[in-house]
Parts: C-alpha cells; sequence; structure tokens
C-alpha cells in the first residue's frame, strides 16, 4: 500500500484513477478514501475504489451496475476428464445463456427476492415504476452483460480442478436505477431521459436523513 495524493492506493496506482479518487475526497463529508489493487477509471467515483462518507450516500458510489461482483465455483471435475470437450462445454453456455445489452433470459428465473417489500418503496417515487422494474429485472435475472461480464473455466494449477467463475451485474435493472436517482438529484423525475454522468464530473451525494437518502439505502 503507498500514499498518492492522500489517497490510500493497493497495487499500480492508475492516473486516471487517483486523480477521479482526489475529486471525491473533496466533495461532502468524507472520512477517507482508498483504491483497491483492480482500480480503474469510472463514473465519478473509479471502480475498485471506496470512499467513506459519514452521514451521506453516493448513486455514483453505488454506480449503474449494482452488487456488480466476481463468483467461482470449484467442481468436483478435473481438467483431464473434460480438457477434450472444452470446446463443446464453452458452445453449451454461450446456448444456453443469455449474453449481451439488452438481452432477456428466454427461460424467466423466478426467486423470492421478489417478493421483498422493499419493491413496494419504487411506487412511492413513481406510480407504475415498481412493476416496470420489476418486470425488467425479472425477464433478465440470469443473463450476463457485455463488456468485461463474463462466464468461463478455469483450472486450479496446483491440482487440476475445474472452476466455474463469472462476473456479473445487476443489468437493465442497476442502470435505470441509478439514472432515476441521478435524474431525482438534478430535479427530473425518475424515469426521465438522463443526460448520463460526466466520468470526471463529481459524485452526486444525499445526506442520509434526506428523503432521497433514505429512500436509496432502503433499495
Amino acid at each position: 500500500m503507498r500514499i498518492v495524493d492522500n489517497i490510500k492506493v493497493w497495487g499500480e496506482p492508475l492516473e486516471n484513477a487517483v486523480s477521479q479518487a482526489v475529486t471525491c475526497s473533496q466533495h461532502g463529508d468524507v472520512l477517507g478514501v482508498a483504491l483497491m489493487a483492480d482500480h480503474h477509471k469510472g463514473y465519478s467515483q473509479p471502480i475498485g475504489g471506496v470512499v467513506a462518507y459519514r452521514n451521506m450516500i453516493s448513486p455514483s458510489g453505488v454506480g449503474y451496475d449494482i452488487a456488480c461482483g466476481n463468483k467461482a465455483v470449484r467442481t468436483n471435475l478435473m481438467w483431464e476428464d473434460i480438457k477434450d470437450q472444452i470446446a463443446v462445454i464453452m458452445d453449451d453456455i454461450n446456448a444456453n445463456v443469455s449474453f449481451g445489452v439488452g438481452r432477456n433470459n428466454p427461460t424467466p428465473v423466478d426467486h423470492e427476492l421478489f417478493d421483498d417489500a422493499s419493491w413496494k418503496l419504487f411506487d412511492s417515487i413513481e406510480p407504475g415504476l415498481e412493476h416496470k422494474l420489476k418486470t425488467l429485472a425479472r425477464n433478465q435475472l440470469g443473463t450476463v452483460g457485455s463488456g468485461n461480464h463474463f462466464v468461463d473455466i478455469f483450472v486450479e494449477e496446483s491440482t487440476g480442478k475445474v472452476w466455474v467463475a463469472n462476473h456479473f451485474g445487476s443489468r437493465g435493472f442497476g442502470h435505470k436505477v441509478a439514472s432515476g436517482f441521478l435524474n431525482l438529484a438534478a430535479g427530473r423525475e425518475f424515469s426521465g431521459k438522463a443526460p448520463g454522468e460526466s466520468m470526471d464530473q463529481p459524485p452526486t451525494l444525499f445526506d442520509l436523513n434526506s428523503e432521497m437518502g433514505e429512500l436509496k439505502v432502503s433499495l
């Protein structure tokens, strides 16, 4: 770990991400800012960046891809047993998982998360918003986005064990929610046409005790 412009940085500092982190440190009641080893430039706040606020929440920091992350699961398969079939396996993954922008799951997936009472909070923002966003989320649950989102096969070098890994996010639902709160912060309607954030603009912030802050935390 090193200190760059008063920012704690793990890994090799990327100048454009450090610059964004410095901007974040200068807006709001900030307790501290850090960049993890995998950091890179994002929208207002760098990806892999952590900004600790006192009694504030940032839609910019939550981002367009809510809960974006990685998961890897070790299987009971060995590489030696499947290496001759890897092309077929990858073709099967591609045939059964929907990849790309705006893609829906041809076989909708149900989940108990759709019964969560928090969904009703959307209708307190805008009538009919719960149904609109829940339908979008339900249709895209189980799909994979574009860019650096993936499903892949990994091999544990020391043992030859096979892993299945993926990089996932919240798809169109997450983008709509982030855009909606950025709209509200700018005085527009939640479902209005959002111009989008400039990558280097200061982060949008809500006080936790404000109506928008409480809603953002609840959702």
